[in-house]
């Protein structure tokens, strides 16, 4: 059991690893998108050029929440030492996730207002539910949040342990240095 306990750390490690090759694509990606919109030596209109880059900034969007994700799941999964019980664990990953989710949906939003308002204006009210969508996630979160605090007051030793490994993982990793070796008579 203990051997299949090893692997979960590994493979969590793995998907991590994934979604920063991901998003490391993803902003190889953007880049060369936001080239062709600026590039100076092409006959292009504004409205091409600036859908170059608002499809650059999706992009970089999707690159973020990846990469958030790939933190997340590293910080989470790998590093934690802590054996903390699984509503606590639950709720710490979950509104971890839905700050990234919100605020991807949301700028995903702004750029498709953009996009689509140019193009095709007879979409927009799709556009608009998918901004609805990140507002009715964001007051669900702010619920999650307000009932959270009700949960730690239940789970107090699970919250104190996971706030303890909170600083272990925020501390940065400083080399060992060797210290010379005093000189005895």
């Amino acid at each position: 059991m203990n051997a299949l306990r090893r692997i979960f750390p590994v493979g969590h490690f793995i998907i991590s690893v994934l979604f920063v090759l991901s998003a490391a694509a993803l902003i190889v990606l953007a880049a060369i998108q936001i080239w062709s919109g600026i590039h100076l030596f092409v006959q292009s209109s504004l409205v091409e050029r600036l859908n170059s880059v608002l499809e650059a900034i999706a992009l970089l969007t999707v690159a973020v929440a990846a990469l958030e994700l790939a933190q997340t799941i590293l910080e989470e999964e790998v590093l934690r030492e802590a054996h903390m019980s699984a509503p606590t664990r639950v709720r710490r990953f979950l509104s971890r996730f839905m700050v990234v989710l919100v605020v991807s949906l949301s700028i995903e939003t702004v750029v498709l207002v953009f996009r689509v308002s140019q193009e095709h204006p007879e979409q927009l009210p799709y556009v608009a539910c998918v901004g609805l969508t990140a507002a009715a996630l964001l007051i669900a979160w702010a619920v999650f949040v307000h009932l959270n605090r009700s949960a730690e007051e239940l789970e107090p030793e699970a919250m104190a342990q996971a706030k303890r490994e909170d600083r272990k993982v925020d501390q940065p990793r400083r080399p060992q240095v060797d210290q010379p070796k005093s000189k005895q008579p």
